[in-house]
């Protein structure tokens, strides 16, 4: 299998980390070449993510995964296809249920494992089906729910739903919900959305808006976001989302549940 060395400080959105190596999947056979009491993490583009310097079976998907087909009835795409280019082609073959990739980065899989969206627009509404580990299932048989797919393994490729009627207005609905979202490297939302709250909220109410901690901190201008403003450490990362955790807790009784993913 082949490996290649990745600067996770430059490659992942929060520019932290170090450089790892991180082996390449070609095809699903390829997973048999990993200890199978191991668990397999694909990092896909390094959005939404926190890779310690000590990480461990960090793979990435062959650049073979970056293809959009057509197959009549849906529309095939590999799991290392950018969220910038599934846009664009739904957008140019006038198709709906994708819009709110506008406003999102990251790679298929990715997108796929976390059931991404934006408010009521979520990924799952237009899924048709996924390729987990080399074998297709139906969206009927996953378990998605808010930010989370249920998915344990490899995601290779996934089928949309062919909605015809690309609706060019919702681009600025959700360019707007943007607006507030800080410029600095940032791993987007820290946490989930409590039920019945919003972790921004809490985090603001407990005194963690513009709240640092070395190099990292929450924003001041959006408290659940994590941002680097300068030379931020794994290790200040997961101190910060610890504080949190603890003090929302102990002012509200709430379990912030992390959205970003953490790769020991």
């Amino acid at each position: 299998m082949m490996s290649k060395t990745i600067d996770f400080s430059k490659y992942s959105s929060i520019k932290v980390g170090g450089a790892l190596s991180v082996r390449v999947i070609d095809t699903p056979e390829a997973m048999g070449d990993f200890d199978s009491h191991a668990e397999l993490r694909i990092v896909g583009y390094g959005n939404n993510l926190l890779v310690s310097p000590d990480a461990k079976n960090i793979a990435i998907l062959g650049e073979q995964y970056d293809y959009i087909h057509d197959l009549g009835d849906v529309i095939e795409a590999g799991g290392f296809v950018s969220a910038r280019k599934l846009y664009a082609y739904f957008r140019d073959a006038n198709l709906g249920g994708l819009e709110f990739l506008s406003a999102l980065p990251g790679s298929l899989g990715g997108l796929v494992k976390m059931n991404a969206g934006m408010k009521a627009y979520e990924i799952k509404n237009i899924l048709h089906s996924v390729c987990v580990d080399g074998e297709w299932q139906a969206i009927e048989d996953l378990p998605m729910g808010y930010r989370n797919s249920g998915i344990d393994g490899v995601i290779f490729a996934a089928r949309f739903k062919k909605i015809t009627g690309f609706d060019e207005s919702l681009r600025e609905v959700f360019a707007s919900m943007r607006v507030s979202h800080p410029k600095k490297p940032s791993c987007g939302s820290c946490f989930k959305n409590p039920p019945g709250d919003f972790a921004g909220r809490l985090l603001e109410a407990v005194g963690l808006k513009g709240y640092r901690n070395g190099g990292i901190g929450f924003s001041s201008e959006h408290a659940n976001f994590l941002v680097n403003l300068g030379k931020g450490r794994f290790e200040e990362a997961i101190s910060l989302i610890d504080l949190a955790k603890k003090r929302v807790f102990e002012a509200y009784g709430k379990h912030l549940e992390e959205e970003v993913v953490i790769i020991r």
